[in-house]
């Protein structure tokens, strides 16, 4: 079985993000990019099926621009065993994405597509469910525990009441949670090796998708900067302030 691993190069979540100045977006220059968190724990779930004998190859693919390379590279060394590339560089939304993954799961064929249940640019939570409606394929989003058994999967999901276990048949779409496991740091040696380890380049036009965004942003703003606490002399004063200048109440 193969298993197909989608990985988004975003801003590393250490850095602060500071908005550009024309409000047009967020800085993106000389500022420190890497893999999303919940995509290094998909490429580390992908890999463990391997180790124990589950799935025969792993694949690693990203959309963007020529540096998502290095995003590729990382999940080579953490063990995947080759990259695809889908050069793009303008602004991508979720629906063009799934688009993407769509044509390459087809030319591909594999048995299971794991991907980050987010990524932390856009927060948006859905390449996984659309490429799960346009192919056709079970879903099973949110896991923090995955077994494969014969044609099936056993996925334990988190939900708002607690933990859901499903079952669903391959081929399936998983989304991982932040519990599924710890990625492994990658080695020196196998950072040496993924640099021998084949990507293969191709652009949308090839998948025969249009890549144009739907959507337009008319302006990003930082969120209000907190102020700080004051003192109240009673639970009068406290409810006044809720209700007249807080108006929470």
């Amino acid at each position: 079985m193969k298993v197909l691993v989608p990985v988004k190069r975003v801003i590393d979540y250490n850095v602060k993000v500071r908005v550009k100045a024309d409000q047009s977006g967020v800085e993106l220059a000389n500022v420190k990019m890497s893999m999303n968190p919940f995509d290094e724990i998909a490429v580390e779930e992908a890999i463990r099926m391997r180790e124990a004998g589950k799935a025969e190859e792993v694949v690693a693919v990203s959309i963007g621009p020529q540096q998502a390379q290095e995003t590729i590279r990382t999940a080579l060394a953490m063990g995947a065993d080759r990259g695809i590339h889908v050069v793009h560089d303008g602004e991508l939304e979720p629906l063009a994405v799934a688009k993407m993954l769509k044509a390459i799961v087809e030319k591909e064929q594999p048995g299971i597509v794991i991907l980050g249940k987010q990524a932390i640019d856009d927060d948006c939570n859905q390449t996984g469910q659309m490429l799960s409606a346009l192919l056709g394929w079970s879903q099973a989003t949110f896991a923090s525990k995955i077994e494969v058994g014969d044609g099936a999967l056993t996925v334990t999901r988190e939900v708002d009441g607690g933990l859901e276990t499903v079952s669903v048949k391959t081929p399936a779409i998983v989304t991982t949670d932040l519990r599924l496991n710890e990625p492994r740091y990658a080695s020196l040696p196998n950072i040496m090796k993924a640099k021998k380890k084949p990507i293969d380049p191709t652009t949308p036009a090839d998948l025969g998708v249009d890549p144009a965004p739907r959507l337009t942003t008319l302006k990003v703003v930082e969120p209000p900067k907190r102020q700080g606490g004051v003192k109240v002399a009673d639970v009068a004063e406290l409810v006044s302030k809720l209700k007249n200048e807080a108006k929470v109440i």
